[in-house]
């Protein structure tokens, strides 16, 4: 019998049409609940709750109540990691489901991936952390530097309490679009949260498209720019 972690149940799981529309509309980060993960399933109420049950049962979901209402939400950043991972080599193998168009290049320019910046956007804004500095890696770790943490200070963000929760402060996360890396961990996180409050951009929750203001923009691309 063989041994180690059993990747088949996992692949099955998330290789399922209807568990896969689900999966990815969480994506967002935004906590839905079972009707709404149905309708994005295209399937019914009685066969969503069967597969809702199943990735609760195998770590995929969380969920928790308010009122009457029952929400799910993705389980952790690391499996919003292994999705975004998935969409990666679907989409370098060919293996789209609908034709691109204006919605897709907005999606490709700017998304929300679980709760941090991604695509052509947030691998500018990764690799100009790197470029600057502010990021460095060594030993398979990403870590902040001393110029990162000043940086960071800077817009605001309290750096000691980041690091001192879950999860990682830094974590590389390969952007299906670009195949390159963005920023995720809770740096990531936060990072993004700052750009909703200062009002520079918001996210389209039903596409997970992340537009930017015409000021936002420009303080953007001033900041990550070069």
């Amino acid at each position: 019998m063989k041994e180690g972690p059993d990747i088949a149940r996992i692949a099955a799981l998330i290789g399922d049409p209807a568990r896969a529309n689900m999966l990815v509309a969480l994506m967002s980060g935004k906590a839905l609940t079972a009707t709404e993960l149905a309708a994005e399933a295209g399937i019914t109420a009685q066969t969503a709750s069967a597969h809702l049950a199943r990735l609760l049962e195998s770590g995929f979901l969380s969920t928790r109540k308010q009122g009457r209402h029952k929400y799910f939400s993705l389980a952790s950043a690391e499996v919003a990691g292994v999705l975004e991972a998935l969409m990666g080599l679907a989409a370098g193998a060919g293996h789209l489901r609908s034709r691109t168009g204006p919605r897709d290049q907005a999606l490709r320019r700017a998304r929300i991936c679980y709760n941090h910046l991604a695509g052509d956007m947030g691998v500018q804004m990764f690799d100009s952390l790197v470029s600057n500095q502010y990021l460095a890696s060594g030993e398979g770790q990403l870590r902040l530097t001393e110029t990162g943490r000043t940086f960071m200070a800077g817009l605001g963000l309290d750096i000691d309490a980041l690091a001192a929760g879950r999860p990682a402060l830094c974590r590389e996360c390969l952007d299906w679009s670009e195949r390159r890396s963005h920023l995720a961990g809770s740096l990531g996180r936060a990072l993004f949260a700052r750009f909703v409050e200062l009002d520079w951009a918001s996210v389209e929750k039903a596409t997970r498209i992340v537009t930017f203001t015409p000021s936002g923009a420009r303080q953007f691309q001033a900041m990550f720019g070069g």
